[in-house]
């Protein structure tokens, strides 16, 4: 038993965990032919918990409830994996991350999130209004104008090889690269 506890705790190499996550398209298609997608999720808790008169809500939600419960189980799955099954080793960043990091600000490399971004201070402060809520705002809107988000488009549109998801993946590591190597040093000077 504890072999395999620390086969689940440590972190596993990309040619495992990427198959598996790549597997999860046909093993949808295939059992119940359900396209995978995390973002259309929101759309059906809206759709269940505020029935409103609006056109886009109204549709058979019920249709999508597997979709809620496998959100539910990732996010359960996490706490789990976070509380009850964390990696006993020391967080491991490379040095050029860390120097590059540290050139921003963030000197704090205790845990998976940096402390500098991710705190209550931070997140009550002018730089966590724009952090988290003008680029959720920006993340939402960009989900929705794109037809899906990255999972959707890059495991699930790529894999059925749909041009238009082609072009999303594109853009979202084109925009990615853009506010990593020339917005974020910017941003983080002004805070």
């Amino acid at each position: 038993m504890q072999n395999i506890l620390d086969i689940i705790r440590n972190p596993w190499p990309w040619y495992l965990a990427g198959p598996m996550i790549g597997l999860t398209v046909p093993m949808l298609l295939l059992i119940g032919n359900k396209s995978f997608g995390i973002s259309s999720s929101l759309r059906h808790v809206c759709a269940a918990c505020f029935p409103a008169d609006i056109s886009f809500f109204k549709y058979d939600w019920k249709k999508e409830i597997w979709n809620l419960v496998f959100v539910l189980g990732t996010f359960l799955g996490g706490m789990i994996a976070t509380n009850l099954l964390a990696n006993p080793n020391t967080f491991v960043i490379s040095q050029a991350t860390i120097t590059d990091l540290r050139a921003l600000g963030i000197q704090d490399f205790s845990g998976i999130m940096p402390v500098d971004l991710f705190s209550t201070a931070v997140l009550f402060s002018l730089k966590g209004l724009i952090f988290f809520v003008l680029g959720g705002f920006l993340v939402g809107f960009g989900t929705r104008w794109a037809g899906g988000c990255t999972s959707g488009h890059a495991i699930m549109g790529l894999s059925n090889l749909q041009v238009p998801s082609l072009i999303a993946t594109c853009c979202f590591m084109v925009g990615g690269f853009t506010m990593t190597h020339l917005l974020m040093p910017y941003i983080f000077k002004l805070f």
